[in-house]
């Protein structure tokens, strides 16, 4: 994925979990290696430049729902301790009472501390992880996920939402379907995100998606918890 333009980074989502999301940038994903995944691309070493640009974008949020979704095409480390404080105090002034971010694994222990740095201001923090599935296996001699061999528990110690991607080769109904029940087991939200192809060398499967839409995307549809993202661009952001 390409540098996101400025009037691509603010959207508000009025459908199943009402909330404003913005698309920040920071110095961008540490890991890097995942073989389906080039969001990294949206990212600047100039942290000034990135502040700016994100003071910009939070500029325009209202604060109608109470709640913000800050996304970076990466983990909320890569975006710094000014923009943070910045995301704390746009809370404080506008009441918005909860803040969703993302992030890697690797950074799992730094969460607890975010946690307590936004819940000083009486702020709850809710916190999404890019799982894609929970076939470690698959997550990680394919996908290159960077996560080991963790079982959903673990995972759900950290995070309470979770990130699926589906539509890619290998996939079967009966994967799909396991994967979201085990998301809606184990985590407050899933999110399907359905591959789209970018300049990684894991390429979305026709077939897979076919097989999505005609007997996944139905059944989950309506559910309050699953948002369904069959374009990366479904949420009003990014390109």
């Amino acid at each position: 994925m390409a540098a996101v333009p400025e009037n691509l980074r603010y959207s508000i989502i009025t459908i199943k979990n009402p909330r404003e999301i913005v698309l920040l940038r920071g110095t961008g994903c540490q890991w890097r290696r995942c073989r389906f995944c080039d969001y990294h691309l949206d990212f600047s070493h100039d942290m000034a430049d990135n502040e700016a640009l994100n003071r910009r974008v939070l500029s325009l949020v209202s604060g109608k729902y109470g709640v913000l979704e800050c996304i970076n095409s990466g983990s909320f480390v890569d975006l710094g301790a000014s923009t943070l404080e910045d995301i704390r105090m746009l809370c404080v002034n506008k009441k918005i009472g909860t803040i969703h971010f993302e992030s890697h694994w690797m950074h799992r222990e730094q969460i607890a501390p975010l946690r307590e740095y936004f819940l000083q201001k009486d702020i709850k923090t809710k916190m999404k992880i890019g799982a894609e599935t929970f076939d470690s296996l698959f997550r990680e001699s394919y996908l290159d996920k960077g996560m080991r061999d963790v079982v959903p528990a673990e995972i759900a110690a950290y995070f309470d939402e979770v990130c699926l991607l589906q539509g890619i080769p290998g996939q079967t109904v009966a994967s799909m379907k396991r994967d979201i029940e085990t998301g809606l087991a184990y985590f407050e939200r899933v999110c399907v995100n359905i591959m789209t192809a970018n300049t990684k060398p894991i390429m979305p499967d026709p077939q897979v998606i076919s097989l999505f839409l005609n007997n996944i995307e139905p059944e989950y549809r309506d559910n309050p918890r699953v948002d369904i993202l069959v374009n990366n661009t479904d949420f009003g952001v990014g390109v």
